[in-house]
């Protein structure tokens, strides 16, 4: 009987948890199709009375100081795709140096890469916008993408994943004359799939949500804007419209939770990794 009420009492601890974290997204659904006047209506209904499209319709057709949703979201996606594949490739690589090559000075460089997943963004947030103003990278697509690629985290993931590799590929390997370029091309790449993908998900996740980062490096270009720029956009120009501003979140979310819908197996595999290591 103990056991039963512990069951009974877990399953029900796990549905308010899981209702709590989706209730936003679920108001947001039916939220989305209601008019001005019914979002604001007290009491509020869960299923909207009057179904409308006009709040999708209104952030299609955004054209406010130049700025458009759907090229934002397009630009988001670009930036975002840029950038799991810079950051994919360069901590990648610097793993491999560090789990497998010995250089000098290794100690030292390794020392430095793990001090930077101890220092908080926030702290250095005004010293990178002096050095991107500095190399003149404002206003550009180069500030969006480069300065987030390295990451200490990201190295070190990899490293863990690499050293837990059998010597032995890499060893048959070098007898069959493949440099370390090599090695790491033919062997080490087509074995990281895992890791890659839960990386590569948290890389885009982070820079699909990029919000401070894009509005405080001076991106004023509309057609560069990110797309948490432009729900803000909505937000001071729909002001008390908020049917307009929680569709287009019900758009911005879309890419994410079709991504995680494609590359759960994988993400799940990868968290487990990330565990035993």
């Amino acid at each position: 009987m103990k056991k039963i009420l512990f069951k009974i009492l877990r399953y029900f601890i796990v549905l308010a948890v899981i209702f709590i974290i989706l209730f936003p997204i679920i108001w947001m659904l039916p939220a989305a199709f209601k008019g001005k006047q019914e979002i604001w209506a007290i009491p509020n209904t869960f299923f909207p009375k009057q179904f409308t499209w006009q709040n999708f319709i209104k952030v299609f057709n955004l054209d406010h100081n130049g700025y458009n949703f759907i090229r934002s979201l397009l630009m988001t996606m670009l930036v975002a795709t840029l950038s799991v594949v810079g950051s994919l490739t360069v901590n990648m690589f610097a793993a491999y140096a560090f789990a497998r090559l010995e250089f000098r000075g290794k100690k030292v460089l390794w020392v430095y890469f793990i001090m930077t997943m101890f220092i908080p963004g926030i702290t250095i947030l005004l010293t990178s916008i002096r050095v991107v103003s500095f190399l003149h990278m404002t206003d550009t697509i180069f500030v969006l993408v480069l300065p987030g690629l390295v990451s200490g985290y990201n190295i070190f993931f990899f490293r863990q994943f690499y050293l837990g590799m059998p010597a032995s590929l890499e060893e048959a390997a070098a007898i069959e004359g493949c440099s370390p370029f090599k090695i790491f091309i033919k062997i080490f790449l087509p074995m990281s799939v895992t890791p890659m993908v839960i990386i590569g998900v948290s890389v885009f996740m982070g820079y699909w949500n990029s919000f401070m980062w894009p509005t405080l490096t001076i991106i004023d270009n509309p057609n560069l804007a990110q797309v948490m720029q432009v729900i803000r956009v909505l937000k001071s120009s729909f002001a008390g419209e908020y049917g307009i501003v929680i569709a287009a979140t019900l758009l911005a979310i879309a890419p994410p939770l079709v991504i995680f819908a494609i590359f759960q197996k994988k993400i799940v595999a990868g968290i487990a990794i990330s565990g035993l290591k």
